[in-house]
């Protein structure tokens, strides 16, 4: 039995020998490359965090102390730590959610895997123990938040140090610091950290300098010259720290996350404290796999199945959403100067690197600072410029009061892309993009398109990027684009795929929303199978509803809405209420996500569960036709509400 068997919580951690802790770290690491290798996950902010971990749990008192990590990818390490070590099902239906979660167990605390919170939790957690007495004395109760670099980009969590310094109760602030978010960590915080790094270095040098001194001779001569070099070096770069003290945080550090002896030290200094801390630990992303410390480590961020011993991704086939994107947006901005990249600490993630690459001046990583992103690309289309703004979708939600006010309210000509909109699978409910649509529709102006596949998008980019007076939006999902669907008509905005006879009306305008396309067309395969007639339409702008669409539904006897996103507000929804304007009672059946947090499964799966499986579409629209008989147009109280 190794040792890490034998840990079944920290307790077990707690009473092991620290000459065995090194051992236990390199078959955590051991662990992670082969676990992770066969399921995909987050293996590079792991392998980064182990001695980390280790040093936390064996210092405080999970649960009672309360351990708060941000983001939450990195809490692999916490889970083999305080007894999930089935790690079979990684990011599967029923296995461990690649994120803290609260139902798996009690030493998980916030689960929402957004970046920049963790400090905000730690300081309400640590004003309820004040106020319920339980944080007094060197035995109350600890809250502790473990911030990366990367993280601390966000303004959130500046919000928050704000208001813990000023409190003065006990929050301890782990800063690990390895010089990378998804990429490496940009602006003046990334700075000030390097600055603070290089301390160790020059407090080494001056100790030699000293012990040099002390001993006279010619090397006291150059000891002396460095001596002088160095404290005057060092009057600046110990400063920096101020940052934090001037706050009125205690600063320890920097300590090597390597060491656990060191981490540990560092970290029962802080607890002895009584009040706010930073402890400023240094790692090394992918510490421990030769793979994911290459010159291209950041693709082991998140990885896919690979093999564990050379980190090869398994083959694929297809091109992605985001692969067409990158290609597309490099092409325009190719022929127009006044395009622009931006994005929140994700350039690569979201194809805007080959841009990056052949425009190094115009692509915009502004850290994870999404609300900074929309803003300043407001002002960006303010001086003469047009924003393609690139986040995955479940970002968006963040800087929603952005796009309403600076760039809506202002007519900005800024396109936002939309990464892994709808449902995205494995990373859970925190990540699904489904609540952008009905944010989006409430933005007066706005208009938002989703395409069905390569052609298209490269279409709708086009367009969206051509609005100088409003704000555009594109939204894909996440994995493989499907082959070409060809249209046989348009009308309006909107693309006609299937129904020779559509002009003239059928049972059921069958209306399909992006991705979705395909689906509907299994749904409208297995409709005329049972005698109805289907038109099958792809709007393409699907924000606001097209008033052609709104035509067209007038004209079937039933229509069917087919999306990946939340039923309030969607398109849906949209097209009912655009009926009932015109007094229209044609039913609406509307096919979308639930208004509920989805949890983690496959994509196919989930959208299945949701009621969007092809054959239960299907079987409840010819149960509806058959309900209002021939050839009638059904009354106005045979209107349906989306579901």
């Amino acid at each position: 039995m190794g040792l890490l068997e034998t840990i079944k919580g920290p307790q077990d951690l707690k009473s092991l020998p620290a000459e065995e802790l090194p051992a236990l770290a390199e078959e955590v690491r051991a662990f992670l490359v082969d676990a992770v290798s066969r399921t995909g996950g987050h293996l590079g902010p792991n392998l980064g965090v182990v001695e980390l971990t280790i040093a936390l749990h064996r210092v405080f008192d999970s649960p009672r102390d309360r351990l708060v990590l941000d983001t939450g990818h990195q809490s692999y390490v916490h889970k083999l730590l305080t007894g999930r070590q089935d790690f079979s099902r990684l990011r599967e239906a029923g296995g461990l959610a690649g994120y803290p979660s609260r139902a798996e167990s009690e030493h998980d605390v916030v689960e929402n895997s957004h970046a920049s919170t963790s400090l905000s939790w730690a300081d309400g957690l640590a004003k309820a123990f004040e106020l319920r007495g339980e944080s007094q004395g060197e035995h109350g109760r600890r809250v502790v938040a473990v911030i990366g670099d990367g993280a601390l980009t966000g303004g959130m969590a500046w919000e928050a140090l704000n208001n813990i310094a000023d409190a003065q109760r006990p929050v301890i602030v782990v800063v690990n610091d390895n010089e990378r978010s998804y990429a490496p960590t940009t602006g003046g915080m990334a700075s000030h950290l390097a600055t603070l790094r290089t301390t160790r270095e020059y407090e080494k040098l001056l100790d030699w300098g000293k012990q040099s001194l002390k001993r006279g001779g010619t090397p006291g001569r150059l000891a002396h010259a460095t001596l002088h070099g160095v404290k005057k070096g060092l009057k600046d770069i110990v400063a920096p720290q101020g940052l934090f003290e001037d706050l009125g945080l205690k600063y320890v550090g920097p300590v090597d996350g390597h060491d656990t002896e060191a981490v540990e030290h560092a970290l029962r200094r802080a607890r002895s404290f009584g009040g706010p801390v930073i402890v400023h630990v240094i790692t090394q992303k992918g510490r421990g796999y030769q793979p994911a410390l290459a010159d291209d480590a950041d693709r082991f961020h998140a990885v896919g199945v690979i093999d564990p011993e050379t980190g090869e991704a398994q083959a694929t086939s297809g091109s992605s959403w985001t692969s067409v994107f990158a290609d597309e947006v490099l092409a325009i901005a190719d022929e127009r100067p006044d395009v622009v990249g931006v994005t929140a600490a994700m350039r690569a993630p979201v194809g805007l690197e080959p841009f990056a690459r052949a425009h190094p001046e115009r692509v915009f990583d502004v850290g994870i600072a999404e609300q900074h992103a929309v803003t300043s690309a407001a002002g960006m289309a303010a001086g003469g410029l047009h924003p393609v703004v690139a986040v995955y979708a479940t970002f968006l939600n963040r800087a929603f009061d952005q796009l309403l006010l600076d760039v809506g309210l202002h007519r900005a000509g800024v396109t936002l892309v939309l990464d892994r909109a709808g449902v995205t699978g494995p990373d859970g409910p925190s990540h699904h993009g489904v609540w952008d649509l009905g944010l989006c529709r409430l933005v007066p102006g706005l208009r938002l398109a989703a395409p069905r596949d390569a052609a298209t998008l490269r279409a709708e980019l086009r367009e969206a990027v051509d609005v100088d007076d409003a704000p555009t939006v594109l939204r894909f999902s996440k994995g493989k684009v499907p082959a070409a669907i060809p249209a046989i008509a348009r009308t309006g905005h909107a693309d006609v795929l299937e129904g020779p006879a559509w002009a003239q009306g059928d049972d059921v305008l069958l209306v399909a929303v992006g991705a979705l396309v395909t689906r509907a067309l299994d749904v409208a395969a297995r409709l005329r199978a049972h005698g109805v007639g289907v038109t099958v339409v792809d709007p393409r702008w699907v924000v606001p509803v097209d008033e052609a669409l709104v035509d067209l539904a007038r004209s079937h006897r039933h229509v069917a809405v087919l999306e990946d996103g939340g039923e309030v507000g969607g398109v849906g929804w949209a097209l009912a209420a655009g009926l009932r304007e015109r007094d229209d009672a044609t039913p609406v059946h509307g096919f979308a996500l639930p208004q509920r947090f989805l949890d983690v499964g496959a994509r196919d799966a989930l959208l299945d569960e949701a009621g969007l499986a092809p054959q239960d579409v299907a079987r409840a629209l010819v149960e509806a036709v058959a309900r209002t008989g021939q050839p009638e147009r059904p009354g106005p109280s045979a209107a349906v509400p989306p579901r």
